[in-house]
């Protein structure tokens, strides 16, 4: 298996950490953490760390653009 199947394996897993939600979404990790505290993304709180559910992000970006267009 090369790097690249690698990644991609990386977001077929049910549960994402920061880190990987923010390279899925390629945004900045202190970004992602901040809409996971005002509850603006999908995430669960598991002890002191966040955890993502890619299909629940999956729904919330196509939900988020779709409000966008409707505007």
């Amino acid at each position: 298996m090369n790097n690249k199947d690698k990644q991609i394996n990386i977001y077929e897993d049910r549960w994402l950490t920061l880190d990987q939600i923010a390279e899925y979404l390629q945004m900045s990790t202190s970004s992602i953490y901040k809409m996971a505290q005002a509850g603006n993304i999908p995430a669960y709180k598991v002890g002191r760390q966040w955890r993502f559910k890619r299909d629940e992000i999956d729904r919330w970006v196509q939900q988020s653009k779709f409000n966008r267009v409707k505007k």
